[in-house]
């Protein structure tokens, strides 16, 4: 379903699909303690396996792995992942993460959502688009509830972090709501 991987323009940020080239902001990405609060990331990836990952995300049909990097200058500040294909059913899971405060709050994330739905929906027959979010993270909700995904429930106590529950506040996007938005 996403064999073409696609450069995505726009205003703010340009999508590309993610390259060896782009293993440098990975690793700064993986690295911040906020970043791993944020996704609930409780493993450590080695430089190695980063490496490996992003050389090797153009193989697989079955997910779309891009890079966000600013217009201005091309700088990685995140990627936007569209992964969990279940082709059956027409639907998968968004990802999205940004390299930390220096990408947090100017509208990268809003726009590299939006240009990938547009995307997603208009190019493929994906139907259901979903994802979660922790609780305590009321930027990202804040941020997905806005470009139009829908709560759809909780799971209570999903993750464990320094010793404190978190709840994962399950959403999603339909394709008729994305073409009537």
């Amino acid at each position: 379903m996403f064999a073409n991987k696609p450069v995505l323009s726009g205003e703010r940020v340009t999508l590309r699909p993610v390259g060896p080239e782009h293993v440098e902001g990975l690793w700064e990405l993986v690295n911040d303690p906020e970043v791993t609060r944020l996704t609930g990331s409780h493993g450590v990836i080695d430089r190695g396996a980063a490496e490996i990952w992003y050389g090797s995300r153009g193989e697989h049909d079955d997910r779309l792995d891009l890079a966000i990097c600013t217009t201005e200058d091309d700088d990685y500040v995140g990627e936007v992942v569209l992964n969990d294909l279940d082709a059956h059913n027409l639907s998968c899971n968004l990802r999205i993460a940004l390299v930390g405060a220096r990408a947090f709050g100017r509208g990268y994330g809003a726009e590299a959502i939006r240009l990938v739905l547009d995307h997603a929906f208009a190019t493929t027959e994906l139907h259901r688009v979903s994802l979660e979010v922790f609780d305590f993270n009321d930027r990202a909700a804040h941020v997905y509830r806005k470009v139009g995904f829908v709560e759809e429930g909780v799971r209570r106590d999903a993750l464990r972090w320094e010793g404190e529950w978190h709840d994962a506040i399950m959403m999603s996007v339909l394709a008729p709501d994305w073409a009537v938005r």
